[in-house]
């Protein structure tokens, strides 16, 4: 059974990686604007996000505007809307059950099978919400390269990636961790049944020592 150090150990890399996730989804630097060719324009960066477009000035003004509809954005920025969504809920529910199953809470203190099980389990939910992330984060950089190396993409409109998708990327990789360590809490019955019988055992000896 794993000790309480590996659960708390695992439970910050889930919280940290919980953390990433956020801030990874709200940045808008998805992917940037790449200064590819013989024209070099650097007076204006361009950044896209999953919620809003920003434009860096070279003045150092940095002016923002939120996606007006959502039908109107492409089925792949919806899809990884909402697998990182998804993601994060899933991570939060995980790690509040996983929380409940620690052996430092004393939630369920009394049946320690069932609380290793519930850590267990939290552990399971969270590493279900880093592969929603990864995949999203996967999904989005794919099609940034792939729209890259398109021959029929003007120059001007390339762009590469951002610093967002780099945190979301090593938040997924921690909750990740941190799931795998909570997960490790297996529940073990069988050193539980050992003592009973050996106690027995030597109560029927003595017995019959006496006799």
């Amino acid at each position: 059974m794993a000790n309480s150090g590996v659960q708390l150990l695992g439970f910050g890399l889930s919280l940290i990686g919980i953390i990433g996730l956020i801030v990874g989804t709200v940045l808008p630097q998805w992917k940037m604007s790449a200064y590819v060719g013989d024209s070099i324009i650097t007076a204006v960066a361009t950044y896209q996000g999953l919620w809003m477009s920003c434009a860096f000035q070279s003045t150092g003004q940095l002016q923002c505007k939120i996606y007006d509809s959502i039908l109107q954005l492409d089925s792949d920025l919806q899809a990884t809307r909402a697998l990182m969504i998804v993601g994060i809920i899933i991570s939060i529910a995980g790690l509040g059950v996983a929380c409940i199953g620690m052996k430092c809470t004393t939630c369920g203190a009394d049946d320690k099978v069932r609380k290793s099980r519930t850590a267990m389990t939290g552990g399971i939910i969270l590493l279900v919400g880093a592969l929603c992330a990864i995949v999203a984060c996967s999904w989005f950089a794919h099609n940034v390269i792939r729209a890259f190396y398109n021959p029929f993409t003007p120059v001007n409109t390339k762009f590469e990636f951002g610093a967002a998708i780099f945190i979301a990327w090593g938040g997924s990789l921690l909750d990740v961790l941190g799931g795998a360590m909570l997960a490790a809490s297996c529940p073990q019955s069988k050193q539980v049944s050992k003592y009973p019988k050996s106690n027995s055992a030597r109560s029927t000896s003595s017995n019959k020592e006496y006799v």
